[in-house]
C-alpha cells in the first residue's frame, strides 16, 4: 500500500560537507518546504534508511515521504513529487514547477 498520500512530513537525510545537500536545503528554504533532517552521520539507523531507498549506497540527500524515496532530487524534483503525490505537504502557495518533455518522458518512464 502507498504511504506517500498519508505521509505526515519530509524525512531529508543529509551529512556533513555534502554541496548537493546544502543546495538542495537552500533551494528548499526559499521555497518555505518544512521537513525534518536527519544527518547519517549521527545515526546508523539514517544511514540505513538511505542505502534502503538508493540501493544499498549512502547517496544523500535522500529525501523520503512516506514509503517513497527521492535519490539527490533537484527542489523542483521534489516539489513535483510532492503535488502529485502528497500535495498537503506543499506550502501554501507553491506550486510545482510544469516539466518540460523530457521531464514529462521521465516521468511517465518512472511510472511505468
Amino acid at each position: 500500500m502507498d504511504m506517500t498520500s498519508t505521509a505526515k512530513q519530509i524525512d531529508f537525510y543529509w551529512r556533513p560537507g555534502c554541496g548537493f545537500c546544502s543546495s538542495l536545503k537552500r533551494g528548499l528554504d526559499k521555497l518555505g518546504v518544512e521537513r525534518v533532517e536527519h544527518n547519517i552521520w549521527d545515526s546508523k539507523a539514517d544511514a540505513a534508511i538511505v542505502r534502503k531507498h538508493a540501493n544499498g549506497n549512502e547517496v544523500v540527500p535522500t529525501v523520503v515521504i512516506g514509503d517513497k524515496g527521492l535519490v539527490n532530487p533537484s527542489a523542483g524534483e521534489l516539489l513535483a513529487f510532492l503535488a502529485d503525490n502528497a500535495p498537503h505537504l506543499l506550502p501554501e502557495g507553491v506550486e510545482a514547477p510544469q516539466p518540460g518533455k523530457v521531464g514529462r518522458i521521465v516521468g511517465r518512464a518512472l511510472r511505468s
